[in-house]
């Protein structure tokens, strides 16, 4: 009589990670191309062109090397993606990804331009999806620009955060030559957690 092993469910979630191999193939030099890439915007779309640089620090602080960040945002004129035809029509995807590993610093680059207000009342933001090792579900934040204080004084749901923890959530301005940056760290444990949205 033969024994048959035991055999245990498969986890409903994994800790991975696996974001190189399946949600960041280009970036990482695999041979299938990818859905998302870290530009949401290329040359030919409207609007300020930037560059979203930053780094995720775990609770001592060093930067990790296999987080996964995706974006989502409006273009310049506060419109969202609908159909791919507006994608090959305007050059904007709307969307991002990019992982922290292929940069000598860990660094997630993106390349994307500076979005318009989605509705009234709101400020130009992006909003954020990270992913990494150890999170056994996926996190939201916003990334909210330092040379919009007028309307970010505004949003409805900055204005919901602690006033203390506000600036967890804004892009520092860094201009070097022609081009652009907005630096944001985002930071998963200590005093200068990341605001991280229940969404």
């Amino acid at each position: 009589m033969s024994h048959t092993p035991d055999l245990k469910q498969t986890p409903s979630q994994t800790v991975g990670p696996y974001f190189a191999y399946g949600l960041s193939p280009e970036q990482y030099l695999y041979d299938f191309k990818s859905a998302f890439t870290p530009v949401a915007a290329s040359d030919r779309a409207e609007g300020e062109h930037i560059r979203l640089i930053g780094q995720v620090l775990d609770g001592a602080g060093h930067p990790v090397n296999d987080a996964l960040i995706e974006i989502v945002q409006a273009d310049a004129h506060g419109r969202y993606v609908e159909t791919a035809e507006d994608i090959e029509r305007t050059g904007f995807a709307g969307a991002a990804r990019c992982g922290t590993g292929t940069d000598a610093e860990n660094r997630f680059i993106i390349e994307t331009v500076k979005p318009g207000a989605a509705a009234p009342g709101d400020a130009p933001r992006i909003d954020v999806i990270l992913t990494m090792r150890g999170l056994l579900n996926h996190l939201f934040t916003r990334i909210y620009f330092d040379d919009e204080a007028a309307a970010n004084a505004a949003d409805p749901v900055l204005q919901q955060v602690p006033a203390e923890r506000r600036h967890t959530l804004i892009a520092r301005r860094e201009v070097s030559g022609a081009r652009v940056s907005y630096r944001f760290d985002i930071r998963m444990q200590g005093d200068e957690e990341t605001v991280f949205l229940d969404l």
